[in-house]
């Protein structure tokens, strides 16, 4: 086990104000898996062990020994092909919270007082088969502010995502509710029907806003799902969940800023200090990382992650929070210095554009995203060490990842003037879409950064509405960052079909087919 003296020294260093103690415990193999240690149960080795910053590795015997503060939650790191058992929500039992005063009175109930620290804090792992290849899903923003729109959530994507088979487990990008942390229980039961172990991200709606500093921004959260930030194995990948909101505002005092505590930050590095650089790394965050480089996160803490992960060859992040989905490359103009850009999938959201549009047949909104992107959920796809991901349009939308805009009749002698258009939702900035028409030749689409005409018309049916529409109007549109057109060329009357192709980042092909009618007058 690894010597605690630098430890103790960097926290005497930093004069903390609370009071010091020394938590330890064993990780042992659940043999039989009924959550207590037996007599003959052994501890396992090498399994890290955080306080939230630190990170120790148990011994031989699978004991270890961390300092622990009066505002601590200890956890232990998931070795690959192990697991943890799950609670009643399916969601994993791998933490121990110590908080001996509780949380301070807040609107919404967090921790109550935890007690004194236990002689022993053990952590039971029960062995796995676990691939090296595998599937997830991600969840973007459910953001639910009330029942009702839970209940949109619950029929309109649980409802369905909960029978895809594959994905081993799922994480859930942050504002798992919108505001009334009073809507947890009723998340948490909801994802439990996924009959998936699953994890959670802190989202800037999931806070508690009557604090004045950002560490007791996550009372609430740390109540119903444990620490903000931790990490675990599966495979050949190391996922890291994080909190990246800091609130209040560092300057302004009001609203939040992406970002990270210093602490946050020393937790990283002291984590993947203890991975193998031949893995995977995967972070999953709510706020992206800002390839504008604009003040929505804070510089200096995404240089600093910058330079702790550009020794990793192998690394991906996932982020949500915009209500719409784009592909993001960060290089050296953004201060980047891995020897690849470092990608981030702003994932999709399964809320949508905050549940809004007309209601299908179902009596669900439609709730396409601002972007043109129709609501849904992401698969990660892992293999080894290299990844890709599938987007999932859940209800009646396009399941061909693939959106065209166009006419379906025209006339013989205004063809020209029309233009195509194709939504692809996973598309990227260097993605090639090219189009055919009957059999001919093979030609490419320009892409253009530009609203989606098919949501800027949703947007407009409301808008003009002569008559009461049911739903809520939609949020006006923002460009799309992967949206191609071209104008139609001459067309003999006729009935003509249009064939679209589309490659992504990884090799995958997307089909759909455009039926167009040239008449004459």
């Amino acid at each position: 086990m690894k010597k605690l003296s630098w430890v103790l020294i960097g926290l005497a260093v930093t004069g903390s104000a609370y009071a010091q103690d020394i938590a330890q415990g064993v990780v042992y193999v659940d043999a039989n898996g009924n959550g207590q240690r037996d007599k003959r149960e052994v501890g396992l080795a090498g399994v890290g062990v955080s306080n939230g910053v630190q990170v120790v590795q148990t011994n031989k015997n699978g004991h270890y020994e961390i300092p622990v503060q009066n505002d601590n939650i200890i956890f232990a790191i998931k070795p690959t092909g192990y697991r943890f058992a799950l609670d009643e929500f399916n969601q994993p039992r791998f933490y121990y919270t110590h908080k001996p005063q509780g949380s301070p009175k807040l609107e919404f109930e967090a921790v109550p007082p935890t007690g004194k620290l236990p002689k022993s804090i053990d952590f039971a792992v029960v062995e796995t088969k676990e691939a090296s290849e595998f599937s997830a899903f991600v969840f973007g923003d459910p953001q639910a502010y009330n029942e009702d729109e839970l209940d949109f959530f619950k029929q309109g994507v649980i409802d369905e995502a909960k029978t895809v088979s594959g994905p081993l487990f799922g994480i859930s990008l942050g504002d798992l509710v919108g505001n009334d942390l009073s809507l947890h229980p009723g998340y948490k039961a909801a994802m439990a029907t996924m009959s998936l172990p699953w994890y959670n991200v802190i989202g800037n709606h999931d806070l508690n806003f009557d604090v004045t500093t950002d560490s007791l921004s996550d009372e609430t959260f740390e109540k119903n799902f444990g620490p903000a930030n931790y990490s675990f194995n599966v495979g050949d990948v190391h996922f890291l969940i994080l909190d990246d909101i800091i609130y209040p505002h560092p300057k302004t005092g009001k609203g939040y800023q992406g970002g990270f505590r210093k602490t946050q930050l020393d937790f990283i590095e002291n984590d993947l200090s203890l991975v193998s650089k031949e893995k995977l790394v995967i972070l999953s965050m709510h706020i992206p990382l800002s390839p504008e480089n604009n003040a929505s996160f804070r510089k200096e803490d995404r240089q600093r992650l910058f330079d702790i992960l550009a020794q990793y060859p192998n690394v991906v992040t996932l982020s949500a929070h915009t209500h719409y989905q784009q592909q993001n490359f960060y290089d050296n103009k953004h201060g980047w210095k891995g020897a690849k850009p470092l990608h981030e999938y702003n994932v999709g959201t399964t809320s949508g554009d905050w549940y809004s549009g007309l209601l299908n047949n179902k009596g669900i909104p439609v709730s396409t995203m601002r972007d043109g992107t129709p609501k849904g959920y992401a698969i990660l796809k892992v293999k080894g060490n290299q990844y890709s991901f599938d987007y999932k349009v859940v209800g009646e939308n396009t399941a061909s990842g693939l959106a065209v805009y166009g006419p379906s009749i025209v006339e013989k002698k205004y063809v020209g003037r029309y233009p195509l258009y194709v939504n692809f939702f996973m598309g990227a900035a260097n993605d090639e879409i090219r189009y055919q028409i009957d059999e001919g030749e093979w030609k490419k689409m320009q892409r253009v950064e530009s609203y989606d005409p098919a949501y800027l018309k949703s947007v407009l049916e409301f808008d003009g509405a002569t008559t009461l529409l049911d739903g809520r109007r939609p949020s006006d549109p923002v460009s799309s960052k992967h949206l191609w057109n071209t104008k139609l060329p001459k067309l003999k009357v006729g009935n003509h079909k249009i064939k679209i192709e589309a490659t992504d980042m990884y090799g995958q092909i997307y089909t759909t087919i455009k039926e167009i009618e040239v008449v004459a007058k």
